[in-house]
Formats: structure tokens, sequence, C-alpha cells
């Protein structure tokens, strides 16, 4: 068995800093505490590999390299290269329903705006994977969602998420170890 933790974002140095590249952003912090290099292409994207727990679980660390709106690409066949259950795959994405720097965990759901979202479920077929949002907050007043997203976050707002990254980690490894609903259980507070 195998797991795939997919962070979804904008590939580039113009996205780097931007909100939608939150997903990005929690899935480099985890990379670097377990010493993994998002480095290999492949599935139009770059990934990278570790073993987890006691039984040695293959874990694919994956970022799309296609653009948010086609991020499904990508996942899906990294999916069928492993052989990966959708119940297995973790996404991590930025969330503007959420108060920066917050999160929440999902089993499974809409795509609720979210355009790497819907083309993941377009791609698998299905909406039955588990989640991890990252809040960025609503725009502020005068700002088009979409400029809001693509934009570098604020200082107290950078703040916010930078602080939120390492419990963002845990639950990550709550998943891996122990499942989505004592994840969700632990970190949906």
């Amino acid at each position: 068995m195998a797991k795939l933790i997919v962070g979804l974002g904008n590939p580039g140095p113009r996205y780097a800093a931007t909100r939608h590249n939150a997903g990005w952003m929690l899935l480099d912090a985890f990379a670097r505490k377990h010493g993994v290099a998002i480095e290999q292409r492949g599935f139009e994207g770059l990934y990278g590999e570790l073993r987890w727990g006691p039984e040695a679980e293959k874990v694919i660390l994956l970022k799309p390299l296609t653009y948010m709106n086609l991020s499904g690409r990508s996942v899906a066949q990294a999916a069928r290269f492993y052989r990966i259950a959708p119940a297995d795959i973790l996404v991590l994405f930025d969330d503007l329903d959420l108060e920066p720097g917050r999160l929440r965990l999902r089993a499974k759901g809409s795509a609720g705006g979210h355009n790497g979202v819907k083309s993941v479920i377009a791609e698998l077929g299905t909406a039955e994977f588990p989640r991890l949002r990252i809040g960025i907050g609503r725009p502020a007043p005068g700002w088009e969602v979409i400029d809001w997203v693509l934009a570098p976050f604020g200082p107290d707002d950078a703040a916010a998420v930078a602080a939120a990254l390492p419990r963002a980690v845990e639950a990550v490894e709550c998943f891996l170890t122990e499942g989505i609903l004592a994840a969700m259980n632990r970190y949906n507070t």
C-alpha cells in the first residue's frame, strides 16, 4: 500500500509566496521536516518519496506543475501509477472561507468553489478523498477573488499561516499514522 500527499499550487517564482500556494507551502514544510527532496520529475509535477511507520509504507509527496486549474491531471497520473485509492490521497490547499492559518480536515466533500479541487474531483471521478484546507481569508474590500488568491500574503496573514504550518504538518503525520478521522478529531478545533 502507498499514500499520496498532494500540495496544490502554481509553479514559478511569480506565484511562490501567493495565497493560492498555501498547499505547496505545507507540503514543503512536511518534506523539510522529514528530509525529503521534492525534485523528481513525473506525473506532470515534481515528487519525492519517503517510508512511513513500522510497515515502511511508501508515501509520495506531489506538487503538480500543471497550474492550479489542471491539478487533477497530475494527481490522477500518480494515483494510477502507484495504484493509490482516493481514500489514501490527502490534498492540501488554500481556503478563502477560513481565517488565515485556520486548518480544516475533511474525509470527502465538494470542491467548495476551488478550481484545483474541482480538477482533482473530475480526474479521479470522485470527491471521496481526504483534504486539508489552510485558511487564507476572504478578499479585502475592492479585491477580486482571482487577484486576492494570486497575490502574496500581507504581513499579518503570512505570520498566521507560518504559525499554523507546524500544526498542519502534525495533522498530515496523524493522517498517515492514524487516518483521516483521527486527524479530523484532533486538528479540527
